[in-house]
């Protein structure tokens, strides 16, 4: 779970994974990467996971981006399964074992969408960054990803291996990270799959409409470039 400037939340949804998590059978474990923002971050985490082993926090130091916060807590990890949310939860934890269900059936990657049959969305989302996400999502499919609805959902899934063998040569650190693992996976033949999901939209989101789609328009040239020029041959 990457985690920008969250104080004063990041306990509340720590907690709920971990109650999430202690429901299940399997074993798991939960990475929080701190991405910079305010202070007391790690204090409210440390007072909810209470020493637990199966928890660890990973500080950047400094805001490094959200693609390179997921990088280090995928390439990080040693599970079977690996998914990464946001740390609003604006996508609920408790839709994971769908996710996971993907991936048990055959799936290399199962991705969260509010662009399918099934998904709805809920909370304040203004009509600019609506149209401004169908705007972009047009854009996507046409130069970098083939058919698929959604592609900036915070809310993926992987098996372990691919999450791994992906983030081992994804480049971008900003928000165009996205586009770029789903690009890495769709060029080498993995099966990935779009899972309807309830979004409910939060007013603090980090996103800068205007600024961070230009940077990602930027990104999508980047991570078309290094794609032919061999720099994610890897699966």
């Amino acid at each position: 779970m990457p985690a920008f400037n969250e104080a004063g939340r990041i306990g509340a949804s720590v907690a709920r994974i971990l109650a999430y998590l202690d429901s299940r059978t399997y074993r798991s474990e939960l990475i929080v990467v701190l991405d910079g923002g305010g202070p007391g971050s790690e204090e409210e985490i440390a007072r909810v996971a209470q020493g637990r082993r199966d928890v660890r926090v990973l500080d950047n130091g400094s805001n490094r981006g959200k693609g390179y916060s997921v990088r280090r807590g995928v390439l990080a990890s040693h599970g079977r399964f690996v998914l990464f949310a946001d740390a609003d939860l604006s996508l609920p934890i408790e839709d994971a074992d769908r996710f996971l269900r993907q991936l048990e059936s055959g799936a290399d990657v199962a991705i969260g969408s509010r662009a399918v049959a099934g998904a709805s969305e809920r909370g304040e989302q203004q009509r600019l960054r609506q149209s401004m996400s169908r705007i972009f999502n047009a854009v996507v499919r046409s130069v970098a990803v083939r058919g698929l609805r959604d592609t900036q959902c915070g809310f993926k899934a992987f098996k372990g291996e691919v999450a791994r063998a992906i983030f081992g040569v994804q480049r971008i650190d900003g928000f165009g990270f996205d586009v770029e693992i789903l690009r890495i996976a769709q060029s080498r033949g993995l099966r990935i799959v779009e899972v309807p999901v309830a979004c409910q939209y939060h007013p603090s989101s980090s996103v800068r409409q205007f600024r961070h789609a230009l940077l990602m328009l930027a990104d999508l040239t980047r991570i078309v470039w290094h794609d032919l020029r061999g720099h994610y041959d890897v699966l």
